[in-house]
């Protein structure tokens, strides 16, 4: 009985191509290690940092906006606590307490800083005046607080 003829060349064929795509493999990856040989790829630079806002974000999740505290009037900060004014001489010393401390166990005598930019000018019978020097514009003037039974 004779074979058919494809019986013959079906293998060969089968081994044929099998060979083919065993070199186009090699050649493929051949191509792509020679490609990486060439030498290191060039490193990316890294994105900037994004700066973030503290404030959006505090908005974003929910905060209150809360408004800086505000510096109190100077005239609050100083309270007259007593004085001894010479009317003659216009010298004397008062006790002042500032920011709501105790006064100093020391007056501030006329001319005397009471803080920096502030300098106690003169005295009289009830109040003492402020101001950014003896000899400039009174800038603040503090009473002594009234007795009780006027």
């Amino acid at each position: 009985m004779a074979t058919p003829s494809y019986h013959r060349w079906a293998p060969r064929l089968a081994t044929l191509a099998l060979w083919v795509l065993a070199g186009a493999s090699a050649v493929y990856w051949g191509l792509q290690l020679s490609g990486r040989a060439a030498g290191p790829a060039p490193a990316a630079a890294a994105p900037e940092p994004v700066a973030a806002d503290a404030q959006a974000l505090a908005r974003l999740l929910g905060a209150q906006a809360v408004s800086a505290p505000e510096a109190p009037a100077a005239a609050s900060r100083f309270v007259l606590l007593g004085l001894l004014a010479g009317t003659a001489s216009g010298d004397g010393a008062a006790l002042i307490a500032v920011d709501g401390k105790p006064a100093r166990p020391y007056p501030y005598r006329v001319g005397a800083s009471v803080e920096p930019g502030l300098v106690l000018q003169s005295l009289s019978r009830r109040e003492a005046r402020l101001g950014a020097s003896v000899d400039g514009a009174t800038t603040l003037t503090l009473e002594m607080p009234r007795p009780k039974g006027d």
